[in-house]
């Protein structure tokens, strides 16, 4: 049975932070990434993939071109987790054994939870930018559409990048202007509200009501009917529900998400399926030796990159705290960063704490529209996330040593 001191299961944007940032502050480290994938893709990207900005191959790096040097990369997929016995087994029934556990595997998409949608997708006007299969197909979609209802929808939370149901209807709204089609916009979103942080939310209901788009609130998307081109919802209405079927000729589906099942299963699991941690260190609350981070972990923050650029440098210097047999003081304040594109050109560049305070990193009003925060969208994060995130550069400006509790301040 292999052992390593660190194994790390998943090696997307969480995992191979995690593991550059560790080799970084202690070379002698004995690290592993589990991870079955050959590829590795910028997923924040895919929004400007389905907007016809980016072609999917520029948001795509082979994996182990990522993996940091001196990492042991192990492709494999994982199966179960035993923090009693320290042991992680994989599909193939494969075990390996650990003095320090990071999970990093990132969210599954539930896309059977909507009847009809597995089926639907990739034709027919129905598409997604969640998955890497479907975003190309999303601009095919917005370029083929003659006028009628274009429909986006959103899942209930917790997914990734919220913002990002709403983006794409804000980028198919201008195309649809420019070509002068009748179009109706129909934004069906399954939340109580436009963006969860009320800050941003205010400029967002604006840029809604100023493109003519039609917000609708807790509408959860619950079958797509192909044959007839018809999505359908339960809207919940106080205490009561109902059914409410939506005719589109365009349709963007954001589909539920969850934790992975060897996750969600294993004991190191909340009861919502994600990895039990404390919200600030990062630590799991009943295994000493177990770390999380990235969209997996259970913290109650917005599940974005930008996230795990404010998480890692607290993991670290945790878990070698850990390693040194000390308690780790630093702590993570819930930092997130939400692009908001709301046309091509214009973003409004969200960045929020677990408070819901703004905590913007340029001194310009962060509810404003801008093309500036389009252009750092656009150029600045995609090379940040290769060429400085990845390779274990930190996010200094939310490392917070010595502090740790609710009273953390950005």
């Amino acid at each position: 049975m292999a052992h390593h001191q660190i194994l790390i299961v998943g090696g997307g944007a969480a995992g191979i932070t995690a593991a550059a940032q560790l080799r970084r502050a202690r070379p002698s480290l004995d690290v592993a990434i589990l991870e079955p994938s050959g590829e590795h893709y910028y997923q924040p990207g895919w929004t400007l993939v389905g907007g016809g900005v980016f072609s999917l191959e520029e948001t795509r790096r082979a994996e182990g071109d990522l993996i940091p040097s001196g990492v042991t990369w192990i492709r494999e997929a994982v199966a179960g987790f035993d923090p009693e016995h320290n042991t992680v087994t994989t599909a193939s029934g494969q075990a390996f054994t650990y003095d320090v556990l990071i999970v990093a595997t990132g969210l599954k998409l539930c896309w059977d939870r909507i009847e009809g949608l597995a089926e639907a997708l990739g034709q027919g006007g129905v598409c997604s930018n969640y998955s890497k299969d479907f975003a190309p197909y999303t601009w095919e979609a917005i370029q083929a559409f003659k006028g009628g209802n274009a429909v986006f929808t959103c899942a209930p939370m917790p997914i990734k990048c919220p913002g990002a149901p709403q983006k794409i209807a804000y980028l198919a709204d201008d195309v649809f202007k420019k070509k002068r089609l009748n179009a109706k916009v129909i934004y069906a979103t399954a939340t109580p509200g436009i963006f969860g942080i009320p800050t941003y939310a205010a400029p967002l209901r604006e840029v809604a009501q100023r493109k003519g788009i039609d917000a609708r609130y807790n509408h959860v998307l619950t079958a797509v009917r192909a044959a007839q081109k018809e999505a359908v919802f339960q809207v919940t209405e106080g205490e009561a529900s109902r059914e409410e079927v939506i005719p589109y000729d365009l349709l963007h589906v954001t589909p539920p998400m969850a934790a992975p099942d060897a996750v969600a299963t294993s004991p190191l699991a909340n009861g919502a399926g994600f990895v039990e941690v404390d919200q600030f260190s990062l630590q799991h609350v009943r295994y000493p030796n177990v770390f999380s981070l990235g969209d997996v972990s259970g913290m109650p923050n917005s599940k974005t990159a930008a996230a795990v650029r404010g998480q890692a440098p607290v993991l670290v210097t945790n878990l070698l705290a850990h390693l040194d047999g000390q308690v780790g003081a630093a702590a993570y304040d819930g930092y997130s960063c939400c692009p908001l594109i709301t046309g091509y050109g214009k973003a409004i560049m969200a960045e929020f704490n677990y408070k819901a305070e703004p905590v913007p990193s340029f001194p310009l009003d962060p509810t404003k529209e801008r093309w500036s925060m389009w252009w750092i969208k656009r150029k600045v994060l995609p090379s940040l996330y290769w060429n400085r995130m990845l390779t274990g550069g930190q996010h200094e400006r939310r490392f917070i040593p010595g502090v740790k509790g609710p009273g953390v301040k950005a």
